[in-house]
């Protein structure tokens, strides 16, 4: 019997991964364990492995499309196997239902109860002497009102498959492989129709495209983009945001820093930056201000006696937050060397969904790119979250003198249905006070 490769939960919370890219293809040979595909979460992307050694049978979906997880996504076994069962697009009983191809409309859902999957429709079995064709792909025709026979295949052995299918319904060209790799080496475009089967666009079909800067770009919102869209918009429909804003004077972290980069691997510390030094401020001062270490729930507010620091980090996949956590109870030392990891894995994108939950304050610099403010938005269900911006010089009071000082300014934006302003306000006068008398050594 064929083996199913399965899409896996990602963590409690991910219902769906989108399917970045095979590393196989039909009729490839696996071993177990080996990589077949590259798959993404709103938190990272991982690789599923063969769960068996054998032949990839047939890949279930295409390349970008948004999958339930445990849906079965292809099949391994020896050639020639019946997969018959594996082609509801599920696993072991599952009832999770194979999703439309995301770039077609469909017709409005029939009033069927959410938990029987629509009926396949009857198999159209091939005429003699022609290339088979996938079960998604006669499904699909039928669905569609296209016969089958009259659809060139770019499958392997020129199989037709749903893609094919989804082509036509479409009107647009149907690329064969070797075209689409000359056209992946080349600038060149296909016609909308060509010599091959069916209108299949063929090697010879392509021709030079004219050089042109496009009028515009449009990039589908998806993945990690898709997420951040929908969590902002939550945040800032669900709760009532008020921003306070304030700044420090940096000269005594300033000093620290110095001293850390002229002696400091003397005497065995990591690389403390600014940015560690104020994380570790913040969550010390979070010890004495359980009202904004919180989460507000609706009906309750959870306030915590640890701090587990979120901090924002930008990635080429998008905005993560690893979560540093115990950070509240984590010496200067300790803090800087484990947050530096957390950061590097979201970056990487190889960090695990347990390390981007359970935050219960965030923090985001985006002084390191030369912002000085903005209002950060929060990460619900925290209750506060604080924007820290860039260094810049300003007038100060010291001494009964005026002087410049060089200033780091604070924006914290609180849940105003969880914490008051003056909460708030005096979350960030401790915040000041400790950085402003910083020390190392001050554990």
């Amino acid at each position: 019997m064929a083996t199913p490769v399965v899409m896996p939960r990602q963590g409690q919370s991910v219902e769906s991964c989108i399917l970045v890219e095979w590393l196989v293809a039909a009729g490839d040979s696996v071993k177990t364990g080996q990589e077949v595909a590259s798959i993404e979460t709103d938190k990272a992307v991982f690789e599923i492995e063969s769960p068996a050694e054998g032949t990839v049978l047939e890949l279930f979906f295409e390349a970008g499309e948004d999958i339930p997880v445990l849906t079965t996504i292809a099949a391994i076994g020896n050639p020639g196997e019946d997969i018959a069962d594996l082609q509801r697009g599920t696993d072991a009983g599952s009832a999770a239902a194979v999703p439309p191809s995301p770039t077609v409309e469909t017709a409005p859902a029939r009033t069927e109860s959410p938990a029987m999957p629509a009926p396949s429709p009857a198999p159209v079995e091939p005429a003699a002497g022609r290339p088979s064709s996938s079960p998604r792909a006669r499904r699909r025709a039928v669905m569609a009102g296209l016969d089958i026979k009259q659809i060139g295949g770019t499958g392997p052995g020129g199989r037709v498959i749903e893609r094919d299918v989804v082509a036509v319904e479409q009107g647009r060209a149907r690329i064969s492989p070797a075209a689409k790799a000359a056209m992946a080496e080349e600038i060149l475009v296909a016609p909308p129709s060509g010599s091959g089967p069916g209108g299949l666009v063929m090697t010879s079909d392509l021709t030079e495209a004219a050089p042109e800067t496009p009028a515009e770009t449009v990039i589908k919102v998806a993945g990690i983009r898709k997420i951040v869209a929908e969590r902002m918009h939550q945040s800032l429909a669900s709760t009532a945001q008020l921003t306070l804003h304030t700044s420090f004077n940096a000269a005594a972290v300033l000093r620290a820093r110095a001293r850390v980069k002229s002696g400091g691997e003397a005497r065995g510390w990591p690389n403390i930056t600014l940015n560690d030094m104020m994380v570790f401020a913040v969550a010390r001062t979070l010890r004495h201000h359980p009202e904004l270490n919180a989460h507000f729930l609706g009906e309750t507010i959870k306030q915590f006696a640890t701090a587990h620091i979120g901090v924002a980090t930008e990635t080429p996949r998008g905005l993560l937050v690893p979560v540093l956590r115990n950070a509240s109870k984590l010496s200067l030392v300790d803090l800087s060397s484990n947050l530096k990891p957390l950061t590097h894995a979201a970056q990487s994108g190889k960090i695990p969904p347990t390390d981007l939950s359970g935050g219960t304050f965030t923090i985001t610099n985006m002084g390191m790119i030369g912002v000085e403010n903005f209002t950060p938005v929060l990460n619900v269900p925290e209750v506060a979250i604080l924007g820290v911006g860039g260094i810049s010089i300003r007038p100060a009071e010291i001494d009964g003198e005026i002087r410049f000082i060089k200033a780091i300014p604070f924006s914290l934006t609180i849940d105003h249905q969880a914490v008051d302003g003056a909460p708030g306000a005096r979350f960030l006068q401790d915040l000041v006070s400790a950085l402003e008398g910083f020390e190392l050594g001050n554990d």
